[in-house]
Order: C-alpha cells, then structure tokens, then sequence
C-alpha cells in the first residue's frame, strides 16, 4: 500500500494532472472516478491507483476480479485526497495512453460530420463538446494548437466517458487544415454576425463541419473568411451572442435531425 505522498508514483500522477508537458512527455493522462474507470477500454490502462477504503468495498462487491487485466496500487484515503483533482474524491483514478488519430481518415469519412474549434479556452466548454458530438454522431472534432489542453483534468471529467470514442485531433495550421477539408468535399458553416440564413434554414445532410470560436472574441477573420456559409442562431431579447458549447451543440443536433430522416 503507498501511504505517504512523497512516493514516487504519487509525485508523478501529481504532475500529471497538473502539467500538459509531463502528459506530452509520457503521452498519457489522467481519469478519475468510477464511471471513467469502468468505461476505459482496459488496453490503454497503465496504472490504476485505489484509495484504501474503496478496495476494501470492491473486494466485497466484487472481489479481486474487479482489476482483472489491470495492474493497481492501492492508496491510503489521506494520500488518495491529497493527489485527488475533486473536493469529494470517490476513490480510484488511472493513468490512461493517449488516444490517436489520423487527419486523413477524420476528412475522408464518407458522411464526415465535424466540429472544427479555434482557440477555445474553457475547460468545461470543451468536455461539454466533445460529450454532446458522441450524442449528436459527430464523426471528428480539429482543435487550433491554441484550443485548451484537451487532457486537462476537467475537460476529461465533463467529458463522462466520450474521450475514449470520439475522434479528435490538433492541428498546427487551422487554415492549412481547413483548406484541405474544403478538397475533401467538407462543406464548412459558421456561426457569424454576419450569417443572414437562420441555422436550420441549411442542407447539412452531405459531408460538413461547424466552425467554433474562441468564448470572448469568436472566430478570428482569418479563419471565418473560409466557410462556405455563415449562419446565425435567432435569438429574442437582447442576447447578441450564446455561450461556445450551447451553439455548438444547437448546430450538432439541426445536423443529426436533418440526418435521421
């Protein structure tokens, strides 16, 4: 049992959580609660860490076949709160390989149905993406190199499990990205001031992507210069804008709706 949080691997799944360079290094990150722990395909645990109390309860459930496969360490509860990245932990994290995908087979998919990201910022905006495009059968989600780090503790929490099934990649020229997906037949909408047709006035049944920008300022005029269309979200009162993860999520699921039938 590791019971003091100077301990090696304790150290190292500290860093983990908190710095993006020791995730790039290791090309791993962090989950942590049971639903993440048991939705984890178990070919890309490398380590399970238990508090005390939890392993003993497990053992009692479950028994010892609860960590088939996996290799573990059980932790005192003290240690576990300490290394936790939650106010009331429930007792288990893993440190998780990296997920990796290919550019070409994101563009190239026959009903490739995307979310292309510039710059978000927000933690909790971001895992709201990506959990809604499972939902909305999104095939792909391009991040900007500037979007926030996609590993980062609470972006893989508000993810619920979707991290694991949901395509994704950075790239490092959004434009050169965008350009390419345009040669791939991707039709590309953005949510603009300058949009005269309402949302779901669109034809998304054929291959297509949604742009969206960063919270604060929106998408730069680089980037929204290559849409094929501008489209706005009707909105009452004196609303001019809606938050990144809502309007996303409004222009994921007009796509599916039009999909489904």
């Amino acid at each position: 049992m590791i019971s003091s949080s100077s301990n090696g691997q304790i150290k190292n799944l500290m860093q983990l959580q908190k710095k993006a360079k020791a995730r790039n290094e290791q090309d791993v990150f962090v989950i942590e609660g049971i639903k993440m722990y048991e939705e984890v395909p178990k070919d890309k645990v490398v380590k399970v860490y238990i508090s005390e109390s939890l392993y003993n309860d497990i053992l009692l459930k479950y028994s010892e076949e609860y960590f088939n496969n996996v290799s573990y360490e059980v932790v005192k509860d003290t240690v576990f709160k300490e290394v936790s990245d939650t106010i009331t932990p429930q007792g288990i994290m893993a440190i998780i390989k990296k997920q990796h995908y290919d550019l070409k087979d994101i563009l190239n998919q026959e009903a490739a149905n995307l979310v292309i990201l510039e710059d978000l910022r927000d933690p909790g905006n971001l895992g709201t993406i990506i959990r809604t495009s499972e939902g909305a059968g999104v095939t792909g989600i391009i991040l900007s190199k500037s979007c926030v780090d996609l590993y980062n503790p609470k972006v893989i929490r508000s993810t619920m499990g979707s991290i694991y099934r949901m395509p994704y990649i950075y790239v490092e020229d959004l434009k050169d990205t965008l350009e390419k997906a345009k040669k791939c037949g991707v039709a590309l909408y953005a949510a603009h001031l300058a949009g005269r047709k309402d949302y779901d006035k669109e034809d998304y049944t054929k291959k297509c992507g949604i742009l969206i920008g960063n919270e604060a300022n929106g998408l730069s005029e680089e980037i929204a210069e290559l849409a094929d269309r501008y489209i706005k979200i009707p909105m009452e009162g004196r609303v001019e804008s809606l938050n990144a993860a809502i309007a996303a999520a409004i222009l994921m699921y007009e796509i599916y709706r039009q999909r489904r039938y």
